[in-house]
């Protein structure tokens, strides 16, 4: 974590606010770069005076949101129609149709809750804003609820830092179990629907191979005949 916490520090004494800004939108599109040293690092910042809490604030919220809405469009750009498609090519292993129609009525009815609240657990806060386009949520609603579970967080971490001061570094200590927890439910989870779609698929096929040939005609058998 060394190596992505000094590149981190670096930028925010250098730009300041602006840089956790742009820190954040990376982070929204590129989990790897974590919030949890970002933000803690600017609370210290501003309990030193190098940094206006409240603009870092400010900067943190603006760049999660337009991170966000760049992964919204690539979901609108794909579209509901485009995934349905996809789940019915049987090379497609991600998804099935029927995982699809479960996703989409469920995002129907709990969309707003996944959307914000989803803001608060590492790694999903940047997968959540592709089905939200996907779902074609309205774009003014996506960015209240985005803005809203974005900015709690962000207060949350800076104010944190401010507190802790020098030893704004445990934070992350602290959070870094339940990041790894999240990312590894998250690939188990990934990996099960791929393992359970290529067996659904190639249980179809083996169906399909069977159905032709108990439906073939069977052949008829020659009489022999003795004179």
């Amino acid at each position: 974590m060394q190596a992505v916490t000094e590149p981190v520090i670096d930028l925010i004494e250098s730009v300041g606010e602006l840089g956790v800004g742009a820190l954040l939108a990376l982070e929204t599109v590129l989990p790897p770069i974590p919030s949890e040293v970002i933000l803690p690092f600017a609370g210290y910042a501003a309990a030193t005076g190098r940094l206006d809490p409240v603009l870092a604030w400010a900067a943190a919220t603006v760049g999660s949101v337009v991170a966000a809405f760049i992964l919204y469009g690539l979901g609108r750009a794909l579209g509901y129609d485009r995934l349905l498609d996809l789940s019915r090519r049987r090379w497609f292993f991600l998804l099935s149709t029927a995982d699809l129609n479960r996703g989409h009525r469920f995002f129907a009815k709990h969309g707003r809750a996944v959307v914000f609240f989803g803001r608060f657990i590492p790694l999903v806060r940047s997968v959540v804003s592709v089905p939200a386009g996907i779902e074609r949520m309205p774009a003014p609603r996506f960015a209240a609820l985005t803005a809203a579970g974005s900015g709690i967080w962000n207060a949350l971490f800076i104010a944190a830092g401010y507190q802790l001061g020098e030893n704004y570094a445990v934070i992350e200590q602290w959070i870094a179990p339940v990041s790894t927890g999240v990312v590894v439910a998250l690939a188990a989870g990934l990996v099960w629907l791929v393992v359970r779609r290529r067996r659904a698929v190639d249980g179809e096929s083996s169906d399909v191979v069977h159905s032709d040939s108990s439906s073939k005609p069977a052949e008829p058998e020659l009489e022999l005949t003795s004179r």
